[in-house]
């Protein structure tokens, strides 16, 4: 028990440079799940610990993001007058401290939406904060820089076909907006693209590699031996790029993997990367050194048993936490990829996994939030329900947790 709360307490300081007031992208500060944040409740409900409740108008999985006293979401809506199909792309703002709305701009206009899955929706993708400045992704149907007075400074549409939606969420990377667009309509229509942030231009292209298929990830940048690699999935191999210029470093094969969805983990020099469908894997890959095919070089271990195809890993210490879409939760030594154990959350999952406050968030689609203690044994600490569905990611910022549901935006504090 020692050691666990000495490497909470170094998790908790080698974190505090992060800004306690903001959540600028998917996963938070670090793309990773993990947030600076104290003081959190663990116990709630629809009346307990309820800082605020707002409606949020029209249909979108995309997480809240917050910088600035204001939360940011983006979302798909119905507008009176136009076709029962179209749908208004819009961005939304709300007020952090009371959640009063402040900005809600429509930015793309669908007349007649394509198909999409039953638990997608037209506004999945999160946006990302930098600065005065929010970008946002809607796969297929557009991207956009817009200021945070809700000012649009420009859009573009980025050509490729997707068979179930938009899904995965923009990088930031120095003055590169970098996006996965992997669809499936033939040869070209999977790419990984750079766009300029101040003029939404082209910058770098970079084709998938044939065979290639539809996928929905988030790419991470991580930094080996001092070099930024660009980790990015997709469909049957996961592709580590120079995020200056698009250049492929290498590549790991899975040969039955597409429709990919978590946003690798990273850490212990390892880089932890879930394989999608038909059968869900966990693999964690050395990118040191690192050049090239490395499927038969650079791979550490497997996971098969558990391995989620929608929610993203947790990097926790040793530990590895990964929650199947079935509930199962998987706890994983991260250096070895032995199990200590796995335990039924009960529900279905798609939102990933928050750790903040020396506690671990696991959000169920019919939402319930499980608090679990981190460790290598199991140890539930409280379960909390809301009213509607969960499928976005909480965001965490000023002493609260912040919980997108299929109706509403809640902020949780502990109230004293």
């Amino acid at each position: 028990m020692r050691r666990q709360g000495l490497l909470l307490l170094l998790l908790i300081l080698a974190t505090s440079a992060l800004s306690a007031q903001s959540w600028p992208q998917f996963r938070g500060p670090t793309g990773q799940g993990h947030a600076a944040e104290t003081g959190l409740p663990v116990e709630w409900s629809e009346t307990k610990n309820v800082g605020w409740k707002t409606p949020v108008p029209g249909i979108g999985w995309s997480s809240p993001v917050i910088a600035d006293g204001l939360v940011w979401l983006t979302t798909a809506a119905e507008v009176p007058g136009r076709n029962r199909s179209a749908r208004s792309l819009r961005l939304l703002a709300f007020d952090a401290a009371t959640g009063q709305p402040r900005h809600n701009v429509e930015v793309f206009a669908l007349n007649s939406p394509e198909f999409i899955h039953q638990k997608n929706s037209y506004a999945s993708p999160t946006p990302i904060l930098d600065g005065d400045r929010i970008y946002i992704h809607f796969g297929a149907e557009g991207t956009a820089a817009l200021t945070t007075k809700g000012e649009v400074l420009w859009k573009t549409k980025l050509a490729y076909q997707s068979q179930h939606g938009n899904g995965g969420s923009p990088v930031l990377y120095r003055d590169l907006l970098i996006i996965n667009c992997d669809g499936n309509g033939g040869p070209g229509d999977a790419y990984v693209v750079a766009l300029d942030v101040k003029t939404g231009k082209q910058r770098w292209k970079t084709n998938r590699r044939s065979p290639a298929d539809q996928a929905y990830a988030t790419s991470l940048v991580i930094t080996v031996n001092g070099v930024d690699q660009l980790v990015s999935p997709g469909a049957y191999r996961a592709t580590a790029y120079n995020p200056i210029n698009g250049d492929a470093i290498w590549s790991v094969s899975y040969d039955d993997g597409f429709s990919n969805v978590p946003r690798p983990v990273f850490g212990h020099g390892l880089v932890y990367i879930a394989t999608g469908f038909n059968q869900p894997t966990l693999i964690a890959v050395r990118p040191d050194g690192a050049r090239g095919d490395v499927t038969r070089t650079h791979l550490a271990w497997t996971l098969t048993r558990g391995a989620p195809f929608t929610p993203s890993p947790l990097l926790l210490g040793d530990e590895l936490y990964v929650v199947s879409d079935s509930g199962i939760l998987t706890i994983v030594e991260a250096k070895t990829g032995r199990v200590h154990g796995q335990h039924r959350l009960g529900g279905n999952y798609s939102a990933s996994p928050v750790f903040a406050d020396g506690r671990i968030y696991f959000q169920s689609e019919e939402g319930v939030t499980t608090v679990v203690a981190p460790g290598s044994q199991f140890q539930k600490l409280a379960s909390n329900t809301l009213d509607g569905g969960m499928l976005a990611s909480m965001a965490v910022a000023d002493h609260s947790l912040f919980i997108r549901t299929d109706r509403s935006l809640y902020r949780i504090s502990e109230r004293k």
